[in-house]
């Protein structure tokens, strides 16, 4: 700008600044021109010599500024993957120093115009000298001038032809002191995209705090990243969009039609996902057409670090892979294991895989081993730490009731608040609404101990209620293949303060045809014939609880509800927003196992459908679980437990809550968690919104409360259940309920399942048969009562399914090596600002004590739910972990 000004100065005329000389007047006096006289000034210019004695100003203005200009240094981290390999032309451009374009932004307006001040400009140059591994250093040079205020964001371009992961940028020099942007994003290429990105500083900002010259860019951004709910998504981009659950089907699947119905909607209410935009099926319409690399916007992919240890090469290569394999060993993918020292050998002596399993042993370290002499795989399977303990716990009552309360599904069991028990369902169409579990029959199981109403009254009976969920799927499951269903309810005696006795498990066929409703109520047995039937029982109890476990604990309540969050948090909060910034932790990865999922598990035709009693209406069912059961007040830990009367409120008591059975393991550590995540959310609060006022004049975040409500969970957006964000009370609970569920619910419910189902037999994800005395035909009855445990082999999974969900579970339960456990990962922005810096290490503080705490608790020999002979101790809760399958740690997100 100075050298263009210059060389317009040099294009010109001499001229004067002088005024110009006076003349003599006839009279002999001095005189000036006339309008010098009228204006009582200097002379005025003429037109040519004002152009030019502007463009002089300017230069000498310039050249001012430039002597005063203030020298700023940008360093530029970029983090190095596979992703990040650079073209040759690339490379040339990183020569000439020409590979990212850094513009900086005013947090100020200007003042004469009142519109945002041009950026400064500067191109990073690749650093001299040494560099960190796994990182490149670029420096750019700025000349800012003093009058341009604080830097409050860049505008950065990517001149690669490809996309670079932007870590950091940290800017020093300047008058304010140094000034660090934490970016941890990926830029794309502007050849993909003209648009430049913006990366604001580490100080957050409510909107209406939002510095004058950053509030453009803080709309704008908003935008973008809303897009136009146009076009089919591509990888590089970041726009975040909703759509419904259409893509779990495969109508166009040359091999056969897969239809699922669309999840989402006055039929099937469902949370949304995120939308691709890919065409629709050829057959259905409605259906969106399927492929194996499902769009999520650019910044919540999995690091390459994830991506290396989890699903896209392990899950993909489980299903995709190891399946074929195991049926060219099986030949019968129907045939169930012969005996049980059959599933003890996938442990031991493993199964040999033929040719072809190429790199599985690479891909599978865990399952899949080397031969020590030959070139082929085998797959053998660590022995979960249950199996290794005491292999036949399983078949112990105890355990079987021990499990509800500190097993993998502790959100199952519920207090009976009513006696008899009834369904809620139709009569006319599914038979009479009278349970089969009587008194008579409850009483003879518990008669040493009380009668059933003093049992009632004392709130000493609960269960395990899946009798009208279940029961109008049993006839459309039961024309599938190799499958069957019941609508079940099991029922539990509370001994004393803290253990449960298993009294009755009733199992109901409802009418179908000309078949009347059959059920029949089973208790543990006293005969071999009783005690054999009431083991058939259990295992189809347990397969249902396993079903629900995962389909609605773990895959409703925790990844499908959470979504919506993130999509209307990206949509409807800045990234300078502290509540952004708060819940962006809790985010990572979900989208991108999410959509994962919907590739190779929940689909048409993947491991759950394949594995699982309700096989295809297996997502179907958890639409009706959401419609019947979820509300966003009982997904707090002290709402879901009162819900389920396994706790009341009572100020007096610890944490503020009774619970009804005292030795509830996942109560007592997931309320620690809980308190210390509220606490942690208060502090953040307060220091935010001082006023309540803040919070309901806050556009951003009552937009993203808004969006969540009536978009993103859009089916119950009448419910008078939601909060209202009208006060600081009703906003830590919402973001306190959103932690917990991404964090501990999570957890709880994910990183045991290889502990827990690893041996299939404790809890097995299928039951095939009937029960033998179900419209008994004497021959099958007869071989039973032969060979009950060949009929209890036959009901349980095949070997196919067995082993696919075994090699899946030990995917799923594992931690991988960049893990970012709660408490223990120090945001850039929490420790930019001394106040929340502190409140996040009394967090901390708070976490490691729970880690104390539940090894203690678990040595304490009064906790007999939590320890004993060959007993698993309950670390589900227990905040931190090494990488790998361990039963323990609680990451911030659901991230696996």
């Amino acid at each position: 700008m100075l050298s263009s000004n210059i060389q317009k100065l040099n294009s010109t005329k001499p001229f004067s600044l002088l005024p110009p000389k006076p003349s003599l007047s006839s009279h002999g006096k001095t005189s000036f021109p006339t309008h010098y006289k009228q204006k009582k000034c200097l002379p005025k210019r003429n037109p040519g010599l004002s152009v030019r004695a502007n463009i002089f100003d300017k230069a000498i203005s310039a050249v001012k500024h430039h002597a005063e200009a203030i020298s700023v240094k940008a360093t530029v981290i970029v983090k190095l993957t596979v992703g990040n390999a650079l073209t040759s032309f690339d490379e040339l451009t990183d020569i000439l120093g020409k590979s990212i374009l850094l513009e900086l932004v005013s947090n100020e307006l200007d003042p004469k115009t009142g519109k945002e001040k041009d950026t400064i400009k500067s191109y990073a140059h690749i650093h001299v000298g040494i560099q960190k591994p796994g990182e490149m250093q670029l420096d750019a040079n700025f000349k800012v001038a003093p009058d341009f205020g604080d830097v409050g964001a860049i505008l950065l371009e990517n001149e690669h032809h490809s996309e670079v992961f932007i870590q950091s940028v940290v800017l020093e020099g300047l008058p304010q002191g140094p000034v660090t942007l934490s970016c941890n994003s990926w830029a794309h290429s502007k050849y993909d995209n003209p648009k430049k990105r913006i990366f604001y500083a580490d100080k957050s900002y409510l909107p209406a705090d939002t510095p004058d010259g950053l509030k453009k860019f803080r709309e704008e951004e908003l935008v973008n990243l809303r897009g136009n709910g146009q076009g089919e998504r591509k990888k590089f981009e970041r726009i975040y969009d909703y759509d419904v659950y259409n893509d779990l089907g495969d109508p166009d699947c040359i091999l056969g039609e897969i239809r699922r119905p669309v999840l989402g909607g006055k039929e099937h209410p469902y949370p949304r996902r995120c939308r691709t935009g890919r065409p629709p099926t050829k057959k259905d319409p409605l259906s969106e057409s399927r492929c194996l690399a499902i769009y999520v916007p650019r910044d919540e992919c999995f690091s390459e670090v994830k991506g290396a240890t989890f699903g896209i090469n392990s899950l993909k290569s489980a299903l995709h892979v190891l399946a074929p394999l195991i049926e060219n060993v099986i030949v019968d993918i129907k045939e169930g294991f012969p005996y049980f020292t059959a599933i003890d050998q996938l442990f031991k002596e493993g199964m040999e895989l033929p040719e072809g399993a190429g790199d599985l042993q690479t891909i599978l370290p865990r399952t899949v081993k080397a031969l020590k002499d030959g070139e082929n795989n085998v797959l053998r399977f660590e022995p979960p730490e249950l199996f290794e303990r005491d292999k036949f716990s399983w078949f112990r009552d105890e355990e079987f009731s021990r499990q509800t309360i500190a097993g993998l599904n502790p959100y199952g069991i519920q207090l009976v608040t009513e006696w008899p028990l009834r369904s809620k369902l139709d009569p006319n169409i599914y038979g009479p609404a009278e349970s089969a579990i009587t008194e008579e029959i409850v009483q003879k199981v518990i008669g040493g101990y009380m009668t059933v109403e003093q049992a009632f009254k004392q709130k000493r009976l609960f269960i395990i209620d899946y009798h009208d969920l279940l029961l109008p799927y049993v006839a459309k499951v039961r024309e599938l293949e190799d499958t069957t269903l019941y609508g079940s309810r099991t029922l539990f005696f509370l001994v004393d303060d803290s253990t449960l006795m298993p009294v009755a498990i009733e199992l109901t066929r409802p009418k179908i045809g000309d078949k009347p409703q059959w059920k029949h109520v089973f208790t543990p047995g006293h005969d071999a014939t009783s005690c054999w039937l009431w083991r058939l029982a259990k295992a189809h109890a347990v397969a249902h609880d396993s079903g629900i476990h995962q389909l609605v604990s773990h895959w409703l309540r925790s990844h499908c509800c959470t979504e919506p969050y993130i999509i209307a948090g990206s949509r409807q909060l800045s990234e300078m927003h502290p509540i952004f910034r708060l819940l962006k932790p809790h985010f990572r990865y979900t989208m991108e196992i999410n959509a994962l999922a919907r590739t190779l598990l929940i689909n048409g035709g993947g491991i759950i459908e394949r594995s699982f009693s309700p096989g295809k209406y297996s997502i179907e069912l958890s639409s009706v679980a959401y419609d019947k059961l979820w509300r966003f007040d009982t997904q707090a830990l002290p709402g879901d437990l009162i819900s389920r009367g396994m706790a009341v409120e009572d100020p007096t008591a610890k944490h503020g809550l009774k619970l009804a059975i005292k030795d509830y393991p996942f109560a007592n550590d997931g309320l620690m968690l809980w308190d210390a995540i509220k606490e942690w959310v208060t502090d953040y609060v307060n220091h935010y919104y001082p006023e309540a006022s803040q919070i309901k004049s806050d556009s951003e975040l009552q937009a993203w409360w808004e969006e969540v409500r009536t978009v993103g969970h859009g089916d119950k957006r009448d419910e008078p259940w939601w909060p209202v964000l009208n006060s600081k009370e009703n906003l830590i609970q919402v973001l306190s309920t959103v932690i917990w569920t991404t964090s501990g619910h999570h957890a709880a419910v994910n990183f045991g399942q290889y502990a827990f189902a690893g041996y299939f037999p404790n809890r097995p994800t299928i039951a095939r048969k009937n029960m033998p005395t179900e419209d008994p035909i004497e021959e099958d009855y007869e071989r039973f009562l032969q060979k009950p445990e060949k009929t209890l082999l036959e009901m349980f999974p095949s070997q196919l399914q067995a082993t696919l969900v075994m090699g899946t579970l030990d995917v799923i339960s594992s931690h991988s090596p960049d893990e970012e456990y709660i408490g223990d990962t120090w945001e850039p922005y929490w420790v930019a600002d001394p106040t929340i810096k502190v409140a996040y290490e009394k967090f901390h503080a708070k976490l490691k004590e729970l880690e104390a705490t539940i090894d203690e608790r678990n040595r304490d020999p009064k906790n007999t739910n939590r320890g004993g002979a060959g007993v698993v101790p309950y670390e589900l809760l227990k905040p931190y972990s090494e990488a790998g399958v361990t039963a323990k740690g609680v990451p911030n997100s659901i991230s696996i």
